[in-house]
């Protein structure tokens, strides 16, 4: 049976682990590159729909939380239990960026209209930039470090571990030659595992399962293949539950929906039967995964009759 095995309609318990909260909303980001009032709007609109469950944060970067402020004021929950929760990109200026976020904090403790800056995301290449990144945010937020994976990260994994800071790996672009290579991605997920290291993708996981599509939005955009967020989950979960790297690397690479299936308890893939334990230690692995669309994802789960 292809797809999910849910009762009442309602998805499986294994599909709710896994995805709950996981897609970070970009919709600032290329390929989307929302005006700041379309992607406010998009946001809000999703945390109010059947799959709001998926939703995580809304990322911006932090020198837009003004215009942030300005945009969302007459959107924001007034009740804290239903805070929108920010995750801001630093620039090069991080002391700069730590201010602004320090303020606009201070100014949502007083103003109405609740949301935070919980987590911020910056770009490292070197462990020497790591450890200077540290200094200055002094674990005030939950910390994301991008780094470079076409070489063997492990010194900058046990960097960001010091740091006591979660990783970040680009997972694709706009353009083919934005896509990592599999046996890099996997390598990267098992030096973050080694060092429990939890972390993040983003870019090119709008769709659940890898295959070829259209790199952007535009009516004649070149195609390339993508990497499924399904995909790097459960390679993710597989290497949890005693995969190999060659092992993870087939699941990531894997194309075939029916190759996918959801029970309430675990999840089929290829050869590895995981259950909710996996399924678990996957998700506190791979917190979440940046999108510049959320509509996309849900509607590939539909068709695939995975949600």
């Amino acid at each position: 049976m292809t797809g999910s095995a849910a009762v009442s309609g309602a998805p499986p318990a294994s599909l709710r682990l896994l995805l709950r909260g996981v897609v970070d909303y970009a919709g600032l980001f290329p390929p989307a590159g929302l005006a700041m009032a379309d992607a406010v709007a998009e946001y809000a609109r999703h945390r109010d729909e059947p799959g709001a469950w998926m939703l995580g944060r809304f990322v911006l970067p932090a020198a837009r939380l003004e215009e942030f402020e300005s945009v969302a004021a007459p959107r924001l929950p007034r009740e804290i239990a239903a805070w929108w929760p920010l995750s801001a990109l630093l620039g090069s200026d991080l002391e700069e960026d730590v201010r602004r976020i320090e303020q606009f904090n201070e100014r949502r403790d007083t103003r109405p209209g609740a949301a935070l800056v919980d987590t911020v995301e910056l770009k490292a290449h070197t462990p020497r930039e790591v450890g200077h990144a540290a200094e200055i945010l002094q674990r005030q937020f939950d910390t994301y470090v991008e780094i470079p994976i076409v070489e063997d990260p492990a010194e900058l994994v046990e960097a960001v571990a010091a740091a006591r800071a979660k990783a970040k790996i680009r997972t694709g672009g706009t353009t083919a030659d934005a896509f990592p290579a599999a046996q890099h991605v996997v390598r990267f997920i098992a030096r973050c595992l080694a060092h429990t290291v939890p972390f993040k993708a983003t870019a090119g996981l709008h769709h659940p399962l890898r295959a070829e599509y259209r790199l952007t939005y535009e009516t004649n955009a070149p195609r390339g293949v993508m990497y499924g967020f399904l995909n790097v989950l459960l390679a993710t979960a597989a290497m949890h539950a005693g995969a190999s790297e060659r092992e993870a690397s087939a699941v990531l690479e894997e194309r075939d929906p029916r190759a996918v299936q959801f029970r309430e308890d675990s999840v089929h893939v290829r050869q590895h039967l995981l259950g909710l334990a996996s399924l678990r230690a996957a998700r506190e692995s791979m917190t979440s995964f940046g999108s510049c669309s959320f509509a996309e994802p849900v509607a590939d789960l539909s068709t695939l009759g995975i949600l």
